[in-house]
């Protein structure tokens, strides 16, 4: 039996004074799957692909639970191997392309680096294929953008960028963190048509962090539903808008804009539903604290 392209189990991350960000976290990304986590700002969407990439921030440290790639527990291995393996098998497309990007640096070595120096390719072999994906992401004269610097691009065209250096040596998993946030609407649509195009091509399996339920039903097949770190509700995103179980899943699907009436006013998260969450993680942290204690 093929095992999982991603699974964590029992994810807890902390704050040097014990406080938790993440909150036993558990979840599958089969290989080629698209499984979404959304939730609004600070539920810990980010930090769960933080810590499957290995970049958590300083202030945090994985108190509990395993992270696997394709079988292979990320803890158990000295730091330099884990390096490795996550460098060759998995990838980044980012929130911001701007930022993303080396202001100083053309884009061509940009793209090229980690297929040269993490991979082993040579540069001839990384050239062609960078070329070959900025087609792919249906960038116009490829060869002139490789020498351009990033500010002489749109912020569009950055996410392509990015898109192509993201699925340039055929990772395994990517995890896209709100790569459409910083570009403007019209763009967005493009942006994650192009996404939804390369990850079925490619075949990858995706872990799509966003607080937008209308892009989760366009582009993922799997949800997990998520609020102060915990995971509330994961289900197929077919059964989740069909019937959400949750009262956070409902609050957050009430609180959507209704473009078939504009004029309707926004309903924000009910207090009640918000007051039963905190109680909720009160508990769970309550548990945890004396199973550790």
């Amino acid at each position: 039996m093929t095992a999982p392209c991603l699974e964590i189990s029992n994810l807890s991350a902390v704050l040097a004074n014990g406080t938790r960000v993440l909150r036993s976290v558990s979840l599958t990304v089969e290989p080629g799957e698209v499984r979404a986590l959304v939730g609004e700002s600070g539920a810990g969407k980010s930090m769960i692909g933080k810590a499957v990439l290995g970049v958590l921030p300083t202030s945090l440290r994985i108190a509990e639970g395993h992270i696997r790639l394709e079988g292979t527990d990320l803890e158990s291995l000295p730091p330099r191997k884990r390096r490795e393996l996550i460098g060759a098998r998995t990838a980044l497309i980012p929130q911001d392309p701007l930022t993303a990007l080396n202001p100083s640096r053309r884009i061509g070595p940009q793209m090229t680096d980690r297929l040269v120096r993490i991979l082993g390719w040579d540069a001839g072999k990384a050239d062609a294929r960078i070329s070959q994906l900025l087609d792919e992401v249906r960038i116009r004269e490829p060869e002139r953008v490789i020498r351009c610097y990033p500010h002489e691009l749109s912020g569009g065209m950055r996410q392509r960028v990015l898109i192509a250096a993201a699925f340039a040596a055929e990772p395994r998993l990517i995890v896209a963190d709100e790569p459409t946030t910083a570009l403007d609407v019209t763009v967005q649509k493009q942006i994650l048509r192009l996404i939804a195009e390369l990850q079925r091509e490619h075949g990858t399996a995706l872990l799509f962090v966003t607080h937008d339920l209308g892009v989760v039903a366009k582009i993922s097949q799997k949800v997990s539903v998520l609020y102060a770190g915990k995971i509330v509700e994961e289900a197929d995103v077919a059964a989740l808008f069909a019937a959400p179980s949750h009262p956070y899943t409902r609050a957050l699907m009430a609180a959507m804009p209704r473009y078939t009436d504009p004029l309707a006013s926004l309903k924000p998260v009910d207090e009640a539903v918000l007051a039963g969450l905190a109680t909720e993680i009160a508990e769970a942290d309550r548990d945890w604290s004396v199973t550790r204690g």
